[in-house]
């Protein structure tokens, strides 16, 4: 089959990477990708968000499947758009990606078909905020409604907090038209842990788990990010608990937006967390998440095409999804002053020696490449150093190693991902 991979951050690093492996693919087109994908992949220089150009890239390469990476070209209905022209796209529809799009739209359904998440006010105004947080006592979360690049969400202590937070997004309109509605929601307490399925619409399979790490700074301190590291599988979850979410969270949703009329396709990823009420939706996104990615990816012993192929052509039911008996775990080496201000264009130290390098992957999640080929910074998050392992010790040694060998003086990262 000839794929296309459309984005360019670590996830599609991760995605295209396997990818590649499969006996399926024929050709590998990445766009825009970046230097790390382009050892294996061909990479052409067109905007995920840039629908059209991304249909034309499709058409004009015979491409036989379209993997959609990120969620603004869902949301903004690339999957509806290659369906028009004939050419396969694994990914919810517009109308289904209103899952990530809308947290207001994530919550009505929710609370619809009775799926367990922490309780919620939208608001508008900064005088509805205000009397949601004084209820809550300031001990809440307030979300912008739409996509922030996984920044629009502050975790509140204290009134002022709370206040300063919802004024950033409705007033002084930090993140744009997604901050101009707002959740004041309850604030939950647990362990956290992220469920990937997969589905066709009818059918659901679990496809891995992993745990995120949101906080920029060691011990979960700082300002909410992207996700600074990942482990795999989620250290708090079982079989038990596996079922248990996906017969009280993924199937429900999954069957209630076919009863809407949104048939859902493509990966649906659940945030959880495990409260002692049990688990309970944080948020949903209708892609890989990154960097967990990075950590369930290579885990995964069933063919990604295979599995793509089958929930494409209706056909979940007849596969089984296998994951090694491994661990994961990918550390992120972001530029310094990430999630704010960040300086893009620092040269980073070369990668070339950790080719050889066995159970490692280093994907590329916010580089790019000079004319004279040196590898340059050009985001928040830099790279993701991967480490498989037979267990967590193990993974986190190997991380760390490679890590604080590439001693790039322009990143930081965070010290205890996997720490147990």
């Amino acid at each position: 089959m000839n794929i296309l991979v459309v984005g360019g951050g670590g996830r599609e690093h991760a995605i295209a990477q396997a990818l590649s492996k499969s006996s399926l693919t024929k050709k590998l087109i990445v766009a825009p990708g970046n230097p790390g994908i382009k050892k294996f992949a061909e990479c052409y220089p067109i905007a995920a968000n840039d629908i059209e150009g991304q249909c034309k890239l499709a058409k004009n390469e015979k491409i036989d499947l379209v993997f959609i990476g990120p969620e603004i070209p869902l949301v903004l209905g690339l999957k509806d758009r290659l369906s028009e022209i004939g050419i396969n796209a694994f990914g919810p529809s517009a109308k289904a990606a209103q899952l990530e799009g809308s947290k207001t739209f994530s919550r009505n359904f929710c609370k619809k078909y009775n799926i367990p998440q922490p309780n919620f006010t939208y608001c508008d105004d900064i005088e509805t905020a205000k009397q949601q947080i004084e209820l809550l006592k300031g001990y809440c979360v307030v979300k912008a409604d739409g996509l922030a690049a996984g920044k629009g969400v502050v975790v509140c202590d204290t009134i002022e907090e709370a206040i300063t937070a919802s004024t950033q997004m409705l007033e002084d309109y930090k993140f744009g038209d997604a901050g101009k509605v707002i959740l004041i929601e309850e604030r939950i307490t647990g362990i956290e842990a992220s469920v990937f399925a997969v589905s066709d619409g009818d059918t659901a399979l679990i496809l891995g788990t992993a745990q995120d790490h949101k906080r920029a700074y060691d011990n979960d301190q700082g300002p909410n990010t992207g996700g600074m590291g990942a482990i795999s599988p989620a250290p708090a979850l079982n079989d038990r608990l596996n079922q248990e979410i996906f017969n009280t969270i993924i199937m429900p949703t999954i069957n209630g937006m076919k009863s809407d009329g949104m048939v859902y396709e493509g990966i649906l990823y659940a945030g959880i967390m495990l409260t002692t009420n049990g688990p309970k939706v944080i948020e949903f996104n209708c892609r890989f998440g990154d960097p967990e990615t990075q950590v369930v990816l290579p885990r995964l012993e069933t063919d990604l095409v295979e599995i793509v192929k089958n929930t494409v052509d209706k056909n979940l039911n007849g596969i089984k999804i296998n994951l090694f008996d491994n661990t994961a775990i990918t550390v992120v080496l972001a530029s310094q002053g990430y999630p704010g201000d960040f300086k893009k264009g620092s040269e980073l130290p070369s990668l070339s020696k950790y080719d050889q390098e066995e159970n490692i992957s280093i994907f590329h999640s916010g580089t790019t490449d000079n004319n004279e080929k040196k590898l340059i910074s050009n985001g928040g998050r830099v790279l993701s150093v991967t480490a498989i392992g037979q267990n967590v010790k193990e993974c986190r040694d190997k991380a760390y190693k490679i890590i604080e060998d590439i001693n790039w003086e322009n990143g930081f990262y965070r010290k205890d991902i996997g720490k147990l």
